[in-house]
């Protein structure tokens, strides 16, 4: 089992929305590294919802790969916003179907996870602090549980 954390903008799509329809594609990442990492996925590994570009930036809660990586369908489709215009007949992105799990009372923001950082040796090489503008990456079973251990 591997542990991820996906970002997204809840104006967009966030961790109630996920609450809402339960099980829901994530598509749409145009990025090549974050690609890689959904193509990684398998089912049931365990993932952050991060919010971002809102209010509160932070952890909101936790969802399950529940399907592993596809070809994306909005990539082929011209009416989509995330249509592929380089190379429409060749998909070259990914797709995961993802299931709510839980939503937290409070979002683990990014500054406090800055703080444990900086007091807790298990997040000294988090992604998230070092590549803040990748949308998908691997957490460790100990960042993860560092993590959780303050929500």
């Amino acid at each position: 089992m591997a542990y991820w954390l996906m970002k997204s903008e809840p104006d967009e799509f966030g961790i109630d929305d996920l609450a809402l329809k339960k099980c829901e594609r994530w598509d749409g990442v145009r990025n090549y590294q974050a690609r890689n990492f959904m193509r990684e996925m398998q089912e049931g590994d365990f993932i952050f919802m991060y919010h971002s570009s809102c209010k509160t930036v932070g952890i909101s809660g936790v969802m399950t790969v529940a399907r592993a990586g596809y070809p994306d369908p909005s990539a082929e489709d011209p009416s989509s916003a995330y249509f592929d215009k380089k190379q429409p007949s060749e998909n070259r992105w990914t797709a995961v179907d993802v299931a709510f799990e839980e939503r937290f009372a409070k979002v683990l923001t990014l500054e406090k996870i800055k703080q444990l950082a900086v007091n807790d040796p298990r997040l000294s090489d988090l992604m998230l602090l070092s590549r803040s503008r990748l949308s998908v990456m691997p957490i460790s079973h100990e960042q993860w549980q560092c993590l959780m251990e303050h929500v």
